[in-house]
């Protein structure tokens, strides 16, 4: 009997996983059949946002061209509720409730703007953390030609999205407020080249301050200052959606769905959950953040664990881990932060101009790896396997020496 699995979101992480799936069990000789739901009949690199935000015509592609010769059914529609004790998904396909059913559902949908209790950021200001937030950012600098731009958020979309506006838009005065410091999870060196390039390219850099309010003129921080603005950028976070939990399925306090090292949901074993909407751990226990580095590795991961299951094996139980961090800084700086595959900053850097062809290459490569052969993705999960098993190595033996040590301060009291 053919097994049907439900793919819900065509983003990285659901498109890496639902293209392995379909190739895997070619070549494995199971019989499945993968329906991919997704509310656009678009792939969009996430990654290009802030350059869309800044005028520039990219990261948009047609689910076409990943899934051609894949066989997967591609269902263009909104995601309206998930049944899992009936397994079925109620999907909003132009204007009619859809009932889809799976035995296996593959849980994908992403990640939208950060929900903020600050008061007016919802009315007055915009995000880059959808398309048509990012296209509606670039219509107002084209339309408005605005004097000042405040973004609030020093995280990486934040720099990405200040740094890209004040390169393509040199008349534009960027302001970049942020409660903590700017680029966190870079290495003090990585971070000195972050503040560096946005002193270079005029952007005014607020850390450790709080917006307490925004309105049409700018934003009132906390302390009763002002920034004046002509257009407020909001890219304070992300939120998921409230499926996961509407379902019942068990989720971490910002909504996020529980995991195992599989993908797996802890409550529901026939549902897997990967990219932003998934709270996984680390190779160092540590929640991995969202990302497109975690998003394709997660969909990997999901679509080799469901066929072995499938097939009736057990399935392995590999961490992955990471590499490196990658931040634009314009069309022509960029900053590479190694990382440990635990996500912690190393001390070697990559900078300048040859980091932003790095990244460049990444991002690129990103999506041509969802459109062909999936030798190079293969390739590449081997590789961030390889790094999370030496990591919990170290771990293991760390703990080992820990628990050594303590045991015999413990005998020697005794003594």
């Amino acid at each position: 009997m053919t097994h049907e699995i439900l793919v819900l979101g065509a983003g990285y992480a659901g498109l890496a996983a639902a293209r392995k799936i379909a190739h895997d069990a070619r070549t494995r000789a199971l019989d499945v059949r993968v329906t991919l739901v997704n509310a656009s009949s678009d792939f969009v690199e996430r990654v290009r946002l802030h350059e869309v935000a800044a005028g520039r015509d990219v990261g948009t592609h047609p689910l076409s061209e990943p899934l051609e010769g894949t066989d997967i059914d591609l269902v263009v529609g909104w995601v309206e509720g998930i049944d899992p004790e009936a397994r079925r998904v109620s999907v909003r396909v132009e204007g009619e409730v859809r009932t889809l059913t799976y035995d296996t559902l593959v849980h994908a949908l992403g990640s939208s703007e950060g929900r903020s209790t600050v008061p007016g950021a919802s009315e007055h200001a915009l995000t880059c953390a959808t398309l048509d937030g990012a296209r509606a950012i670039a219509a107002r600098i084209t339309a408005d030609r605005p004097g000042r731009l405040a973004v609030v958020g020093g995280g990486h979309t934040g720099v990405e999205l200040a740094a890209e506006i004040a390169e393509s838009h040199p008349g534009i005065r960027v302001d970049l407020l942020t409660r903590g410091r700017v680029a966190p999870g870079t290495s003090e060196r990585g971070r000195a080249h972050v503040l560096r390039v946005l002193d270079r390219l005029g952007v005014t850099v607020r850390e450790n301050i709080d917006v307490a309010e925004v309105d049409a003129t700018g934003v009132r921080l906390v302390d009763g200052a002002r920034v004046t603005a002509d257009l407020v950028a909001w890219t304070v976070g992300f939120s998921v959606s409230p499926l996961a939990r509407e379902a019942g399925l068990t989720v971490a306090d910002d909504g996020r769905a529980l995991v195992d090292i599989t993908q797996r949901s802890v409550s529901h074993p026939d549902v897997y959950v990967v990219g932003d909407v998934a709270h996984g751990s680390d190779p160092g226990g540590g929640v991995m953040r969202m990302s497109c580095a975690t998003g394709l590795p997660m969909g990997w991961t999901a679509a080799e664990v469901i066929l072995d299951r499938v097939a009736g094996r057990e399935p392995s139980r590999t961490a992955f881990g990471y590499l490196n961090l990658c931040v634009s800084l314009g069309r022509r700086d960029g900053l590479i932060q190694f990382v440990t595959a635990d996500d912690r900053p190393r001390s070697l850097v990559l900078k300048g101009r040859v980091a932003a062809r790095y990244k460049e290459f990444i991002v690129a490569g990103a999506y041509g790896g969802l459109c062909g052969s999936t030798r190079t993705a293969d390739s590449n999960f081997s590789l961030l396997r390889r790094v999370a098993r030496r990591t919990a190595k170290r771990h293991a033996a760390s703990a080992a020496g820990t628990a050594a040590a303590e045991t015999g301060a413990v005998g020697a009291a005794g003594r």
